[in-house]
């Protein structure tokens, strides 16, 4: 399974840095809207950010969406010698900075408590996704640690072009489903933690979370 886990990434990230600039914006921009007009985004009291690296489809559409509607904004970041992210509160885009990895962090000095996080909602990035909620990562299992420790009340959503969704991923018993997966053109309900309620699909495949 690592082996087969591996090969995935190189061939996903290889297609993704193929993806042209332009072209990784407009779809970003598609997915992020997606997700804005999802009801279960505009339920949410908080959002959990990351910053886009290597074409990863970019979050900064909603997090001024976010911001201007009066949600609290957090990202995460890696601590030394620690497995888990911790959380911080991010009112500003100047406020991240290059940390581990590369990946742009926030350099706030409070930590968030994760007990502190009422209706969350967590946006995730991955290499690959399936449609139940599959999530194939970098391979630092950060974010289904932090998935785990933030329980059943937050919405889990992957965030990811169309060309990432697979009909297979390798899963290991510690591998963590997402809720949702919103692409450019549609939403897929996993089996992750979602509102009991679930999603209403309209005309154009897009979920409007009930």
């Amino acid at each position: 399974m690592a082996e087969e886990k591996k090969i995935l990434r190189r061939i996903l990230a290889e297609c993704r840095a193929e993806l042209p600039a332009r072209s990784a914006a407009r779809l970003s921009d598609l997915v992020q809207h997606n997700l804005i007009e999802a009801s279960c985004y505009a339920a949410s009291k908080c959002v959990i950010l990351y910053a886009a690296k290597d074409h990863e489809v970019s979050t900064e559409i909603i997090f001024a969406h976010a911001i201007a509607h009066g949600q609290r904004v957090f990202y995460p970041r890696v601590v030394a010698k620690s497995p888990d992210l911790s959380l911080v509160r991010v009112e500003r885009l100047a406020q991240l900075q290059p940390g581990t990895f590369g990946i742009l962090e926030p350099t706030g000095a409070e930590i968030t408590r994760y007990a502190d996080l009422e209706r969350a909602l967590i946006c995730v990035p991955g290499v690959a996704f399936g449609p139940a909620g599959q999530r194939l990562g970098r391979g630092g299992g950060y974010y289904d640690r932090l998935i785990t420790a933030l329980g059943s009340e937050t919405v889990t959503v992957g965030l990811a072009y169309s060309f990432q969704v697979l009909d297979r991923l390798p899963e290991s018993p510690l591998d963590r489903r997402l809720g949702l997966i919103i692409t450019e053109s549609a939403v897929h309900r996993g089996a992750g933690t979602y509102p009991a309620a679930g999603p209403r699909m309209d005309q154009g495949g897009i979920a409007r979370c009930c």
